[in-house]
């Protein structure tokens, strides 16, 4: 299936129901796991959602927070910090049904070209089950810690003469 036009915009107040959905839809494998019913699962995710917002709003020195949108619908959140030393990718998530079209593959390179330009590395945290590890590992981040049920992954500047 071929993307739209894809963009981002920053995120504002409006977009919180939106975000929680997201973030919701993220964790839905793990609903069956605790087996809830939809209200306690809700309340939790909220909780969890608010707690989640509430550190990436407050911890980062340079942030960009944006939705994604495609065709000016939003279709997920792509979050990063912009630091002196490194970028760091904070988050990167999209609603079930337009994942597995390009449309973080697309970014992720487009975020990895502006940092070979400014000569910095990238890092991210990600799920040691998370299938996108792979896909991680294919643009040249490699595992720098292991810390518990995540990895700790940084891709250095491939240096001129090479593209992403």
């Amino acid at each position: 299936m071929q993307t739209g036009v894809i963009s981002l915009r920053r995120i504002t107040d409006d977009d919180l129901e939106f975000l929680f959905r997201l973030y919701a839809s993220t964790r839905s494998e793990e609903k069956e796991l605790v087996g809830w019913g939809d209200e306690q699962w809700e309340q939790f995710m909220r909780m969890q959602f608010g707690l989640q917002h509430t550190q990436y709003m407050r911890n980062y020195e340079n942030p960009s927070f944006d939705i994604i949108l495609e065709n000016g619908a939003p279709v997920g959140r792509l979050y990063v910090n912009r630091g002196p030393d490194e970028y760091r990718i904070i988050d990167i998530a999209l609603l079930p049904e337009s994942r597995r079209r390009g449309i973080c593959g697309n970014l992720m390179k487009s975020l990895l070209r502006e940092s070979e330009e400014r000569g910095l590395p990238v890092s991210l945290h990600v799920e040691k089950n998370n299938p996108i590890l792979d896909y991680y590992r294919r643009l040249g981040f490699r595992v720098e810690a292991d810390r518990e049920v995540y990895y700790f992954m940084v891709r250095t500047p491939l240096g001129s003469g090479r593209s992403v």
